[in-house]
């Protein structure tokens, strides 16, 4: 878990966010996390902490700070991008509902925490918004709608006027962006925390995007929720991933919160309540003798009965006399339990076994190492077929950033579900404002990469060729690890 920090943005006005073709009269709908680095940089240069931030960001392989794209709100609703591999939904009865489902650009993240819960969705209760793309609950509209301002522009000298039109984003109220910052660690944390909290405060009052000079992209102060990731933005799918594995863990510690009968053994003979009255039978069992004498009809119930006890109290009293042994190897007898099913015998005597021939158990590993081995076989079969060497299956990520690759990023680009965008823009500098940025392609927010670790991503210099200083366009990976959801 990484530290990270969600800022609400509530626009005080239209924004301006720029399509990538550049046409005045069209906009779009997400403020893209390379657009928001430039507009936090440019923010730090004004603070005077230009150089040390880029050293700690675009000049490094590891990011200290990577901020996720910006994705819009209404009131209690937080909408996402979500994964491509679990939308649009793919059941029949939903894909034959009337809602469209692959027309929702952006879903409410309780809608995606249900998917990868296992749940299923209604589609009764939800539409689309068309004029947001959102998904939306039945009789709520959308959280923003596109608009276009017009103006004349007028020839001082001659009088003449020319009209022209420019698109914006026009907010709801209750309405707004949010992002998400994530920090490598608690020292980044502490170090940049607070100056990127002055930055968006900053920039609230300047502006975001296009159109600032006539006071557009301006918002009210930010709200600030500091936590951890992944938690801050979905934990229920997350949880569930983990319950088989705590599941697993409660069985094996199950033993162990026999610290608690280790630690007042005057309570050990309360937990086998049941053991004490057969011994109080097992210690006058010597007094039946002389009651031997007398009648020769006791005597042969007694052997049976004595019989019976002494296999029951044996191993009460070794659970009794030896509880830290019982404690100790019970997870060891579990494990060897789930691993071969042979070993039902040595639970008679997992004592005796564990500790006089451990190079059985030795033996016994590499046997219990080859079982599950077979599990992964999908995997192993899959990266044979692809002419590639077997190993730990990778894990699915869901990216909230444009990505661009590091070299050091292991991604395996045969699966997963991505798409990829074409970055350009101008460039808004002294040294020379107005010049083109050379074009890369970035991987798309909402996008689901397959990687061995965590994706990096890397800050790439876009300036023109000749250019007086770098210019960089961040493509910083801020992905959540998703479960395997069948």
């Amino acid at each position: 878990m990484n530290p990270g920090l969600v800022v609400k943005l509530r626009p005080a006005g239209p924004w301006r966010i720029g399509p990538d073709s550049g046409a005045r009269n069209r906009v779009d709908v997400i403020y893209h996390s390379d657009s928001l680095y430039s507009a936090v940089t440019s923010a730090m240069s004004r603070m005077g902490m230009l150089e040390d931030w880029l050293t700690a960001t675009a000049r490094t392989g590891t990011p200290a700070v990577c901020f996720s794209s910006c994705f819009p709100f209404l009131d209690e609703i937080v909408f996402v991008v979500p994964p491509r591999t679990i939308w649009p939904p793919t059941s029949p009865a939903l894909m034959s509902a009337r809602v469209r489902w692959k027309s929702a650009r952006f879903v409410p993240l309780t809608v995606v925490q249900a998917i990868l819960s296992g749940e299923k969705l209604n589609a009764n209760h939800w539409s689309v918004d068309g004029a947001s793309g959102c998904l939306v609950p039945n009789g709520r509209g959308g959280p923003f709608r596109s608009g276009v301002r017009w103006n004349a522009a007028v020839d001082r000298l001659s009088g003449a006027s020319e009209r022209h039109a420019t698109a914006c984003t026009e907010f709801r109220p209750g309405s707004g962006l949010w992002t998400i910052v994530g920090f490598a660690d608690d020292a980044a944390r502490d170090r940049w925390q607070d100056s990127v909290k002055a930055a968006f405060r900053l920039l609230a009052d300047t502006g975001f995007g296009g159109e600032r000079s006539r006071g557009w992209g301006r918002a009210e102060t930010p709200e600030f929720i500091e936590g951890t990731l992944p938690e801050l933005i979905i934990q229920e799918p997350v949880k569930a991933a983990v319950v088989p594995v705590v599941e697993a863990a409660a069985v094996v510690e199950t033993p162990s919160p026999a610290p608690t009968l280790l630690e007042p053994p005057e309570e050990a003979p309360p937990a086998t309540e049941p053991g004490p009255e057969p011994l109080p039978e097992t210690e006058p069992g010597p007094e039946p003798a002389p009651a031997t004498e007398p009648s020769d009809e006791e005597a042969p119930p007694d052997p049976t009965p004595e019989p019976s006890e002494s296999p029951v109290e044996e191993p009460e009293a070794a659970l009794s006399d030896a509880p830290l042994e019982a404690v100790v190897r019970a997870p060891e007898s579990i494990a060897e339990m789930s691993v071969e099913p042979v070993a039902e015998a040595a639970e008679i005597e997992p004592v005796t076994e564990t500790a006089v021939e451990p190079e059985a158990a030795e033996a016994e590993v590499p046997e219990a190492e080859a079982e599950p081995e077979a599990e992964p076989e999908a995997h192993e079969l899959a990266a044979l077929a692809a002419g590639k060497p077997s190993g730990p299956p990778l894990q699915a990520h869901w990216l909230l950033s444009l990505f661009t690759p590091a070299a050091a990023d292991a991604v395996d680009w045969g699966r997963g579900s991505y798409t990829v965008l074409a970055r350009g823009g101008r460039i808004d500098s002294p040294s020379g404002s107005g010049e083109l940025k050379k074009q890369i392609q970035m991987v798309a927010e909402g996008s689901v990469l397959y990687a061995d670790g965590v994706p990096r991503g890397s800050a790439a210099d876009v300036a023109p060729d000749g250019f007086a200083h770098p210019v960089f366009r961040a493509g910083f990976a801020l992905s959540i690890r998703l479960p395997e959801v069948h």
